[in-house]
């Protein structure tokens, strides 16, 4: 069997399937942001990991209304990258702008959520709350 670059065109249609498909089980299997992060440092070379960190903040971008020049001038990218995004964006399967809908919702929740502080003394009693458990109790009443 020959050694080398296999491209996705000469798969046959079970072989595409069967690595797509096992593929997207395993991702689907990660827990954490940790798990995430050493299972695609492990998979992806860092200059891959910032090519579609880099893709990701252009979708962001462009949902937020910023124009080819703003984003091309703030990523160091050219515009054909950004027409190729902004197609998938458009034109794809809804991956993008769902990822980064929830990225927005949950960014919005930590925000409202943790609007404390980080030394303050709320942080500390919501960080230590058994060193605070007879104050918070009594607060509660």
């Amino acid at each position: 069997m020959p050694r080398g670059k296999v491209k996705y065109h000469e798969l046959n249609k079970f072989e595409k399937k069967k690595y797509l498909g096992e593929f997207y089980t395993m991702v689907s299997l990660l827990r954490s942001r940790n798990e995430v992060k050493n299972f695609f440092k492990d998979l992806l070379t860092l200059s891959e990991v910032v090519m579609i960190s880099r893709r990701l903040q252009t979708a962001k971008m462009l949902l937020e209304g910023e124009t080819y020049e703003t984003i091309g001038k703030q990523l160091k990218i050219s515009s054909v990258t950004i027409a190729h995004v902004e197609r998938w964006l458009n034109n794809g399967f809804g991956g993008y702008k769902d990822i980064i809908k929830r990225y927005k919702r949950k960014k919005e929740y930590k925000l409202k959520n943790n609007n404390y502080t980080p030394f303050s003394l709320t942080a500390i009693r919501k960080k230590y709350p058994l060193h605070f458990l007879l104050l918070n109790l009594l607060n509660k009443k």
